[in-house]
């Protein structure tokens, strides 16, 4: 099965690159590398898949062969670039594509809204289209617990509505949605949709909570604890994350088990699991070893009070289920964090 992932040196991107690569899937990844937050995380994960030697400097467009999976090419495309995706789709002839390129961030949406359409809607567009003019089997692609916005219902469902969001990346999460389910329409494509909730662990973000929390606190540097710690997150470990959204892409849409009978569908991926800021906070304060010194602050714009995935659909139609508790998921995310694959330690 040749597999396309693009975001492929983001956080979800390179562990499921990973595990497809590792099964034995045929996998040519995809990343633009862009700078919204530390390179070096962008480059320590592509060496964690056999992609250069220390921080390097990829050039556009060149194909790069893993040294760890043979099975496993990585090329410095941006979804924004048509013509080379277009030519890199004719030249494949993929089974699949996974699309996890995405301008990430809730926060920096709301100073930096131009980012969001350039990657998150002319960038979908370009690759869905290339879905349609290169026939796949199967299209999966990362949403996100944001759609969920003002919903005040918990835990959210996918049969819920979605038509509050609070910042423009949620609008653009949704927006996906939308245009995919009009692709599965029109053109038969099979899209499934995911929305990911408060995802952690090795090799995570910088700019999200247990990055910022880890490092100020191994420090000794204060913490912005926001709505003064009165917020709740559906934590969910990579390893989960990534093992559920293979299951799922290995499940292709049928038109005659989905609404409609159009070849779509939703799902959440979370713990399903919601704990308190201030508890994780603490599970990170015993990993490290030191307390951490809170500042409290207001709610942030764009932020909202509580996240909580009902996984029920993915748990009866794909057999998915998560395996790693907050404690132990926390040990294992700090335990990387003081090692030397850390690149930014």
């Amino acid at each position: 099965m040749k597999i396309l992932v693009t975001g492929a040196a983001g956080f979800i991107g390179s562990k499921i690159s990973y595990l497809l690569a590792e099964r034995g899937d045929d996998i040519v990844a995809i990343d633009n590398i862009n700078d919204y937050y530390d390179v070096r995380l962008k480059y320590g994960r592509l060496r964690e898949l056999g992609i250069g030697e220390g921080y390097i400097c990829l050039e556009w467009n060149k194909e790069y062969n893993s040294t760890k999976f043979k099975n496993l090419k990585f090329l410095r495309i941006g979804i924004d670039n048509h013509d080379a995706l277009s030519n890199l789709f004719a030249k494949e002839h993929f089974d699949k594509v996974i699309n996890l390129a995405a301008q990430a961030g809730v926060r920096y949406s709301i100073a930096n809204p131009y980012a969001y359409m350039t990657s998150n809607l002319d960038g979908f567009l370009n690759i869905i289209e290339c879905c349609r003019n290169y026939p796949i089997k199967h299209f999966l692609f990362a949403s996100s617990s944001s759609v969920y916005g003002m919903n005040k219902k918990v835990p959210f469902s996918e049969e819920d509505v979605v038509q509050t969001p609070v910042s423009l990346y949620a609008a653009s999460k949704k927006s996906n949605e939308l245009m995919a389910h009009c692709y599965s329409k029109l053109y038969g494509i099979p899209c499934t949709g995911v929305r990911y909730f408060t995802v952690y662990g090795p090799w995570g973000r910088p700019d999200m909570a247990p990055m910022v929390f880890a490092k100020a606190i191994t420090n000794e540097n204060s913490i912005s604890v926001f709505n003064n710690g009165d917020m709740i997150r559906d934590f969910t470990y990579i390893d989960d994350i990534a093992n559920g959204s293979i299951k799922i892409l290995d499940n292709i849409p049928i038109n005659n088990d989905c609404a409609n009978g159009v070849p779509y569908r939703i799902y959440n991926i979370g713990c399903s699991n919601p704990v308190k800021l201030m508890d994780f906070i603490n599970e990170i304060e015993i990993a490290v070893g030191k307390k951490a010194k809170k500042i409290f602050k207001p709610m942030q714009p764009g932020d909202v009070y509580m996240t909580y995935a009902d996984t029920t659909k993915l748990q009866t139609e794909i057999g998915y289920k998560p395996n790693i508790d907050l404690h132990e998921g926390i040990n294992k995310f700090i335990e990387w964090y003081k090692s030397d694959k850390n690149p930014l330690k």
